[in-house]
């Protein structure tokens, strides 16, 4: 399943890469082998995990009834489109989807929040339909629906259980649903609507999906909800207790990171130091989504955000002091209804303030049946002229630079849209882009900051992380902003051969995991395990590149053999080797010699 949205929004929206809105599309065939048929996307992450993660239970679900993905939706029997309907750009990607299915002669059955929020649609007649809740019979709906019914299963029951079958559409990424639904009443949003009131998956079972993932192979776990601060609410826990029962089953070596999903300001501000807390665990990334949508408190009031900007700022600022090299993304919509010269010049110091790395920058869409569809709308012209006033402001930002010549280790977990570049993320989450072999996909390295982008930076591996443990990573407890999280390997050189002990106490997260040396040889070498989907050219650069390194490395190698001179020993292959070419130096000799007698001896 592909996001389609990412096809409606250019460039010029200053968003980036990874803050998009999906709208996922699939095509299913029938024949004498049964066919899961997907359209392709030219984007490399989706903003919504929740949504996306519902696309792979349901294409897990097909697949293991018979079902097959194929990216040619034209050939297929049925069209599967999941839908989100946090704005109006995705509802009309979804009619586009339909209409072009239904004058194609295609059974269509659309999933997700359209449907649920909005049943009644005129788009939706005669169409199948399956709830957000009822995805574990999405087989049902689509083996009715081929035989020419129409189904339609909205009617809200228990969670769907977490191990259902699933089609990842990154092997070594798990989106995990934490809960549905939330407690919030945006008057701008219908996702209200659609998810419902919240509903908690409980601890033990969101454990035992991770213990279950990091079997199968995954090396990031993302946290989804539409609110993840709002988790356990409704039957009594809290995001903390959850966070520390998850990271307890992460590997010590920090093989397999977690990465907490997006939260709204209220209901993590009575719990920031425990989230501080997990926050600096190895094994989770010192990220974090919160939207702020305004920097004024009456906006924020007339979309019922129940916070205020001094709130959100004491979010952010005590996360920031707390967590070492923490980064936080966040929203902006423009143009919300009441939208004063004065609320978006507040809106655009908050942003100048704080400089984030990442913000969703969106104009206001008034969804059908909210409140604030029924609100005075600030003229389009005005807020197209904010949403781009504020673009270029973020887009000024420079949160990279000073990042170069900086060591780092990352986990690299996907192949960059330029097919040449793995994608790698630092503890704070930051985009590293390094040439490697597909063969260093779900693995962890040592990389220094050669040069730095708008959106990444760019990085040379230097060692990888070998991962030899499969113990716990909290065997102990998380230790507190004041002492390092791991080993202090760091030396004159960016790093050190043996790390030293580990000040805080914990010597197994220094012992579980060692460097392992990558020379420019071995890269040079390696053949890429999947170069089918990869650029040809960009692959043939890489190895000219590692080539380049290896050319260098042995004039270095040799210019260092020259000053050790006499004092380095000979093995028995150089005697061998000198031995044979003093042999075939004599020969010569003999031969030129004899011949020279021949000529003499003839005239």
């Amino acid at each position: 399943m592909e996001d389609i949205e990412d096809l409606l929004i250019g460039s010029g929206t200053g968003t980036p890469p990874g803050f998009r809105l999906p709208l996922a599309s699939v095509a299913v065939g029938v024949g004498t082998k049964r066919n899961l048929r997907s359209s392709p996307s030219p984007s490399p992450s989706p903003s919504i995990p929740g949504t996306q993660s519902d696309s792979e239970y349901m294409a897990g679900q097909l697949s293991a009834f018979g079902y097959s993905l194929s990216d040619n939706p034209d050939e297929a029997d049925l069209w599967l489109i999941n839908t989100c309907t946090v704005k109006s750009p995705s509802q009309s990607a979804m009619d586009t989807i339909i209409t072009k299915g239904k004058s194609s002669n295609k059974p269509l059955v659309v999933a997700g929040c359209v449907p649920q929020g909005s049943r009644d649609l005129k788009e939706l007649e005669g169409i199948s339909i399956v709830g957000v809740q009822q995805i574990d019979r999405v087989v049902e709906v689509v083996e009715e629906t081929l035989k020419g019914h129409e189904v339609r299963l909205l009617t809200r029951k228990k969670l769907p259980t977490l191990d259902l079958p699933k089609v990842r559409k990154n092997k070594f990424v798990e989106i995990l649903p934490i809960n549905v639904g939330c407690l919030g009443a945006c008057t701008y949003c219908k996702t209200k609507h659609a998810r419902g009131h919240l509903g908690s998956y409980t601890i033990d079972s969101l454990v035992g999906r991770v213990k279950s993932v990091i079997s199968e192979g995954v090396k990031e776990i993302w946290l989804s909800s539409e609110d993840t601060g709002a988790y356990g609410r409704d039957i009594g826990v809290n995001l903390p207790t959850l966070l520390k029962a998850l990271v307890a089953e992460l590997p010590a070596d920090a093989s397999t990171m977690l990465r907490v999903g997006m939260t709204n300001p209220p209901f993590i501000l009575e719990h920031l130091k425990e989230i501080a807390e997990i926050l600096r665990h190895p094994c989770v990334y010192s990220f974090l989504h919160v939207p702020v949508q305004s920097g004024s408190d009456a906006i924020l009031s007339a979309m019922n955000r129940e916070y205020t900007v001094g709130e959100f700022r004491t979010v952010i600022d005590t996360l920031t002091e707390l967590v070492p090299e923490m980064q936080i993304a966040t929203d902006i919509i423009c143009g919300f209804p009441g939208e004063t010269d004065e609320d978006f010049a507040q809106t655009v110091n908050l942003i100048k303030e704080y400089k984030f790395p990442q913000v969703h920058i969106s104009q206001f869409y008034p969804r059908p049946g909210t409140p604030a569809a029924r609100m005075k709308k600030v003229p389009s012209n005005v807020v197209k002229k904010r949403s781009r006033e504020l673009t270029n402001v973020f887009e000024a930002f420079t949160p990279y630079s000073g990042m170069e010549g900086k060591v780092e280790r990352i986990w690299i977990t996907d192949v960059a849209t330029d097919g040449v570049h793995l994608v790698g993320h630092t503890k704070g989450y930051i985009q590293v882009l390094v040439l490697a072999p597909d063969n260093m996909l779900g693995t962890s390295a040592m990389v220094k900051i050669t040069s730095v982008g708008r959106w990444s930076v760019f990085g040379e591996v230097i060692e990888m992380v070998h991962h030899v443990s499969d113990n716990k990573a909290l065997n102990k407890p998380v230790p507190n902003e004041d002492t390092p999280l791991c080993c202090n390997t760091a030396k004159t050189d960016g790093f050190s051969e043996e790390p030293e002990s580990c000040a805080c106490g914990n010597d197994s997260c220094c012992s579980q995991s060692t460097l392992e040396k990558s020379s420019d040889n071995s890269r040079g070498t390696v053949v890429p395990q999947n170069q089918n989907n990869r650029n040809l050219f960009g692959w043939i650069l890489r190895k000219r590149k590692h080539l380049h390194k290896r050319v260098d490395s042995e004039l270095a190698s040799e210019s260092v053999n020259k000053q050790e001179g006499s004092t380095r020993k000979w093995d028995f292959l150089d005697k061998a080797l000198l031995g044979g070419i003093s042999i075939s130096i004599l020969t010569i000799i003999a031969i030129l010699v004899a011949l020279t007698f021949s000529v003499i001896w003839s005239q």
